[in-house]
């Protein structure tokens, strides 16, 4: 894939699923560095021996406990990456979490859910693109950033998460207008039902149907992180160099792109 050999990238919600997944493929693919946070150290630690398993290759990985809430948080480990390496290519901000359960509506949830939600998902979106825009390669820098197809229709009795992604869409495509001109992509990846922990955790709660929501799609199954990762790398990479203030997505009809460029 060309465009990701010798650069740096930092990548959030990297201890497991499309975190981990895309962290590991762009190690693959050459990156120079990689900065890597989650709040789970352990599982961060696992991505980081993952990466290596098996193989040699010449990526330095960098681990820190970042809550993407935490501006201070965001703000320290942008600018310790930069010192570190010396420059910032590209970002994935994949950090996410599905919170209330199955018997919330929007006049029961509970207000620490929600702000929980909107925290991680939101906020920590933002807190993270305005610290890699202060810092990114312009031009040529990339940013994307992880919604999902909740975020392109109401998800009953989780109206927090629903909202969210919705909010991380007009925040991409906000920036991507912005800076354009200085040759900085940003593009949203929405995936569809994907075997990830985020989606476990919102399985136990009622929130989704493995089967169900597997099942709608016409593949009939659901996706795996590495796919997710695979595309999300594409979309950093310079094979997607004329796409930005995009979406795109994997559900009920198949594979959309939809380019604002």
């Amino acid at each position: 894939m060309r465009g990701i050999q010798g650069k740096v990238y930092t990548v959030t919600g990297a201890a497991s699923g499309i975190g981990q997944a895309t962290t590991v493929r762009l190690a693959q693919l050459g990156a120079t560095g990689i900065a890597i946070s989650d709040v789970d150290v352990v599982g961060l630690e696992k991505t980081k021996k993952l990466y290596t398993l098996g193989e040699a290759h010449d990526t330095k990985i960098t681990t820190r406990r970042v809550d993407v809430r935490v501006v201070e948080d965001v703000n320290r480990w942008i600018e310790d990456t930069y010192t570190e390496f010396g420059k910032l290519d590209g970002a994935a901000n994949v950090a996410g979490v599905a919170g209330g359960d199955g018997d919330t509506t929007v006049e029961t949830i509970v207000q620490k859910d929600w702000d929980f939600t909107m925290g991680v998902n939101v906020n920590g979106v933002m807190h993270c693109m305005r610290a890699q825009l202060a810092k990114l390669t312009k031009p040529g820098g990339s940013i994307v950033n992880v919604s999902s197809t909740s975020g392109l229709h109401g998800l009953p009795h989780s109206a927090a998460y629903s909202t969210s992604k919705f909010a991380v869409i007009g925040l991409t495509e906000s920036a991507a207008g912005e800076f354009g001109k200085a040759g900085v992509r940003i593009n949203a990846i929405l995936p569809g039902p994907t075997d990830t922990k985020i989606f476990r955790d919102g399985e136990e709660k009622g929130l989704f149907s493995a089967d169900a929501m597997g099942g709608s799609t016409l593949l009939g199954r659901m996706g795996s992180a590495d796919e997710i990762a695979n595309v999300l790398c594409f979309m950093l990479s310079d094979e997607a160099s004329f796409v930005t203030g995009g979406k795109l997505r994997t559900w009920l009809s198949g594979l959309t792109l939809l380019m604002f460029v």
